[in-house]
């Protein structure tokens, strides 16, 4: 795990979602036998490593507090995510996840696009969060970065075509998967575009 930088030394992240964005989405995911990363994402994802930006995955869980899934069991499932990019040469730095159900728990604060686990995560991690990119299939993906001042990409892998005319509405690109959503932010201009 990374660990935080001094202060003063802050350094932009790519926020990820994980199911229909890293991975395919099978719908509470609870066997690491099916975890199958989407094409070229492993790649995209050493390919931000190499570049230095910290890359932390995001996830709302909500099949925990549905009874599902259980938190050993998604814990699984990150393990064996963790090997599948370790085998193409690429990791993710920290992976926080959100297991409420708002039918069941009602409003949380950590359920996306809930900024307490993005400004945890800044916190812990010496985050930039305006220098920062979220990436995901959902418009709840992306709409902290609104908030948090950073930029956000939807692909339209996993639910992204049904959320991309909502995105685009927002203000926010749509591409068509992670290694294009990585293309666009190694191309980026360095300076803060909000």
């Amino acid at each position: 795990m990374t660990q935080a930088p001094p202060t003063g030394a802050l350094r932009p992240c790519v926020f990820l979602d994980r199911d229909g964005t890293i991975i395919s989405d099978p719908g509470y995911l609870r066997d690491p036998a099916l975890v199958v990363m989407l094409h070229g994402a492993g790649p995209a994802i050493a390919r931000l490593n190499q570049a230095g930006w910290l890359v932390i995955v995001v996830t709302n869980q909500s099949g925990i507090s549905r009874g599902l899934v259980t938190e050993a069991e998604y814990f699984q499932v990150a393990a064996r995510l963790d090997r599948l990019l370790e085998d193409v040469g690429a990791r993710i730095d920290a992976s926080y996840f959100c297991p409420h159900a708002p039918e069941r728990d009602g409003t949380c604060a950590c359920r996306k696009p809930g900024l307490l686990l993005f400004e945890r995560a800044a916190r812990e991690h010496g985050v930039d969060l305006a220098a920062s990119w979220w990436v995901g299939d959902r418009l709840s993906d992306v709409l902290p970065a609104k908030s948090l001042g950073g930029n956000g990409l939807l692909v339209e892998t996993g639910e992204g075509r049904t959320h991309r005319d909502s995105a685009r509405a927002e203000g926010f690109e749509v591409v068509p998967g992670l290694a294009t959503a990585v293309e666009r932010i190694l191309s980026a201009p360095s300076h803060r575009r909000r």
